[in-house]
């Protein structure tokens, strides 16, 4: 990649790191967050960064912020020095960490004028701000309204006008779009443009999402605290060029056909996207497909910039062959031909509010079935009825062929539950929380400890065992979580956001793992994601509005619905802001 220094000084330059290094001490080991950082950000720029978890961004996003000191290098925010002074740097940055801090027991205006307090706006300035910012962000009509009783996205949305009350001239932003819908996520990024654009503001923002990282201006790669690589998008994706296929067998399910494509010699990634799998070869040629199916197609495609960004990983790191998940069960999985899954009429409501509204869809024996929807769609709502953690209003439905109203506990016993914040008890350690969950789930020894040893291996957590949850990783938090889950064999699996804010290698992971099972264990699977080409894995799926189901079918099904000549190969992330906005459109439900 291409470096952008200018020797002779910062005056061309937003923020400038040299020599940059961070250790931190945890379970009693020395660990190097950062070694030797050297960067320039040019202004006026919305610079990306990003690299898988553990590379370093929060921390350097810290450090820049001046909430922690380096132990070598420096730091300069144009012309200010931030160790030297660090109050003089903060004056001139917004800083919007990954878990903002706003009070939800306190309005939408009054978030904002505490904000005001901290940030020493004058009064007078006050309402002028307020009316740009609402106006901005969208918030105007519900400036009386609770900040707890806000979606996601418009949490985000308060989290931005909160920091940019009195206006910075960097803006930092850690993740801003985890666990928003695209609506949302597409809002925010029009929203930071548009501050750049029309001010003097530069932007530096750390995501897990490839393709917002390809929207930026440059983009800084980091990896186990050492800088990769820093360009534009194009950099990392033109030495792709001649290495990159779409493959497509139709008779073949997509997950199954990732999964053999993925082993073939020379294949670096396998992803499924559109109708068929996307394949990235090591060496500019073509991979061999003598031993799959007749009928199956390929052709080359352009390189994006997420292929060079996995590429330049695996290169690093070597490559691992996908992983694979086996349950050890004691009697192989039978088959059924009836529903796993089936919602009649379900609704629910809070007082007058009515959150699902008679929704009815059913989901077979080994499927994974998608439940997709914008912040406040009711999604959440219907999952915690299926899980059997919140009672219906009305309707019936079923899991694993049990009514669970009556018989909720033979039914939950069936089912496999991964939370959004992975529900760990942060101060246990892995093993420790592996045997509480084993005790919850009801498991006796010997079999208990047999659980506990198999999720170890598994999961590959044995190295990590006696260290603390909290202190893990997000990726490897994913694994334990997804362990406990899977703890007690269940039939069933239902998986909230399980690869939020999980960098693109952990999902790669995590998805070959779920292919596995319902490939080879017929495990039936019901996933919430905001992540649409996760949504792509997906055998059918419904998206939600309103608390109604606005559409159903397969992927193929969603994408079909709009296409045209104006948008002839539509994404899934078109499908879905193309079906919200209509029918926003036509006055919602």
């Amino acid at each position: 990649m291409s470096e952008r220094f200018d020797i002779s000084g910062d005056a061309k330059s937003a923020l400038t790191i040299r020599g940059l290094s961070k250790r931190f001490v945890a379970n009693k080991q020395t660990v190097e967050a950062l070694r030797g950082i050297e960067l320039q950000v040019r202004p006026g720029t919305v610079t990306g960064l990003i690299g898988p978890d553990g590379a370093g961004k929060t921390t350097l996003m810290r450090l820049i912020a001046g909430l922690l000191l380096p132990d070598e290098g420096c730091i300069s925010i144009l012309g200010r020095e931030v160790v030297a002074d660090p109050l003089s740097a903060q004056r001139i940055i917004g800083y919007m960490p990954q878990h903002f801090g706003l009070y939800e027991d306190l309005t939408v205006a009054e978030n904002m004028n505490l904000y005001a307090d901290l940030q020493g706006l004058p009064v007078s300035e006050r309402t002028a701000r307020y009316e740009e910012l609402t106006h901005l962000t969208g918030l105007a009509p519900f400036a009386k309204r609770l900040a707890g009783k806000l979606s996601g996205g418009m949490k985000q949305k308060l989290g931005l006008a909160c920091v940019l009350v009195r206006p910075p001239r960097l803006l930092l932003l850690d993740e801003p779009t985890v666990g928003v819908d695209p609506v949302s996520r597409r809002e925010l990024w029009s929203i930071v443009y548009r501050l750049v654009r029309e001010g003097e503001m530069t932007a530096l923002l750390s995501t897990a999402y490839l393709d917002e990282a390809e929207r930026c201006a440059e983009v800084i790669l980091l990896h186990k605290g050492v800088k990769l690589g820093q360009g534009a998008p194009d950099e990392f994706s033109r030495p792709m060029s001649g290495r990159c296929f779409q493959v497509t067998l139709p008779n073949m399910n997509k997950r199954i056909l990732q999964g053999r494509l993925a082993l073939l010699p020379g294949v670096i990634d396998a992803t499924i996207q559109r109708t068929g799998v996307r394949l990235v070869m090591r060496e500019s040629s073509p991979p061999d497909l003598s031993g799959l199916p007749d009928g199956i197609r390929l052709e080359p495609v352009a390189p994006r910039f997420e292929d060079g960004f996995i590429s330049m990983l695996r290169e690093r790191d070597g490559h691992t062959p996908p992983a694979t998940l086996s349950l050890d069960r004691p009697t192989a999985p039978k088959s059924v031909d009836q529903a796993m899954i089936t919602v009649n009429h379900l609704s629910r409501n809070f007082g007058s509010f009515q959150a699902v509204k008679e929704i009815s869809f059913s989901v077979k024996q080994g499927e994974v079935f998608g439940l997709l929807g914008a912040n406040g769609a009711g999604k959440s709502t219907t999952f915690r009825m299926l899980c059997g953690l919140l009672p219906a209003s009305g309707g019936t439905l079923s899991v694993a062929g049990l009514d669970l109203r009556n018989a909720p506990a033979k039914a939950r016993a069936r089912i496999g539950y991964m939370a959004q914040k992975f529900s760990l008890y942060g101060d246990l350690s892995v093993l420790e929380n592996l045997r509480f969950f084993a005790r919850a789930y009801g498991l006796r020894n010997p079999e208990r400890g047999r659980r506990i040893d198999w999720a170890l291996q598994e999961f590959e957590l044995a190295d990590h065992a006696d260290g603390a949850s909290k202190e893990l990783p997000l990726g490897y938090k994913q694994r334990l979580a997804m362990a406990a889950a899977l703890m007690h064999h269940p039939d069933i699996l239902f998986l909230d956001e399980p690869t939020s804010g999980v960098d693109p290698l952990a999902r790669r992971e995590f998805w070959h793992r779920i292919s596995s099972l319902t490939a080879e264990e017929g495990v039936t699977v019901l996933v919430t994601t905001h992540f649409m080409e996760e949504a792509e894995y997906c055998d059918r799926l419904v998206i939600m509005a309103e608390g109604a189901i606005l559409a159903e079918g397969t992927p193929d099904q969603m994408r079909a619905r709009v296409q045209s000549s104006e948008r002839p190969d539509p994404t899934m992330e078109d499908a879905f802001i193309h079906l919200i906005e209509e029918h926003e459109k036509k006055g919602g439900g």
